[in-house]
């Protein structure tokens, strides 16, 4: 189900990562899926599988360029060591690549997780091909990127007891874009960060997941198809 999968990035340099197709669907909504702080991981390709199973196209790129870990003090040193610049060019480049490819009905959303979710919202102000864009608790410094150019709508997913992913901030940047006439939907749930990650118990929280994936996958099909 997991195809590895090389594209070229917009400045030139080769990313990688893995593609996941629906099954019995020729052209499909597409979804660039971004990884939490540990790497392109088994959770992450679990997000994968049950997109393609609602019947989105996915591409994962492979930020860390083939590490991963589930030592929380080695995925910090990993998410702190990531040059932003360049895992937006290839998350760009993985935009660019599923708009093209002949499984895809030209329509390109993004989803992120933690930083994936961070990196999925500044992506939004960058990226022309995002249709879509949906972080889960996760939010870009507001002082290095320009809310002002998502083209896309966001459905953003943020918890009540989260500090490194506060509410209170993601509610700020949507009051902000409602008063430029952007659209953002934000939904805070009772729960903690990485409440929608199915194999940390300590942090799951299954009622809460649900919610948030059903508005999810309702979301990415009225934009995207």
């Amino acid at each position: 189900m997991y195809e590895p999968i090389k594209f070229p990035t917009k400045s030139g340099a080769e990313a990688q990562g893995e593609l996941v197709a629906p099954e019995g669907v020729e052209r499909a909504p597409a979804v660039v899926l971004i990884q939490e702080w540990w790497g392109l991981n088994g959770q992450i390709r679990h997000v994968a599988a049950r997109l393609a199973r609602e019947g989105f196209l996915v591409a994962i790129p492979d930020l860390y360029h083939g590490r991963w870990t589930v030592d929380p003090a080695e995925a910090q040193k990993l998410m702190e060591g990531l040059e932003w610049p360049r895992a937006l060019d290839e998350i760009g480049s993985a935009a660019a690549f599923l708009k093209k490819h002949p499984r895809s009905n030209g329509h390109v959303g993004v989803v992120g997780f933690c930083l994936g979710g961070a990196l999925s919202f500044a992506s939004a102000t960058l990226v022309p091909e995002f249709e879509a864009v949906v972080p889960f608790y996760g939010l870009p410094p507001a002082d290095k990127f320009d809310f002002s150019k998502v083209k896309a709508p966001v459905l953003a997913h943020f918890a009540s007891q989260d500090d490194w992913a506060r509410a209170d901030n993601a509610r700020a940047v949507m009051e902000q874009m409602h008063s430029r006439g952007q659209s953002m939907e934000l939904h805070v749930y009772e729960a903690g960060h990485a409440f929608a990650h199915e194999s940390r118990k300590d942090v799951y929280v299954p009622e809460a997941a649900a919610l948030a994936w059903s508005r999810t996958i309702a979301f990415l099909h009225r934009h995207l198809g």
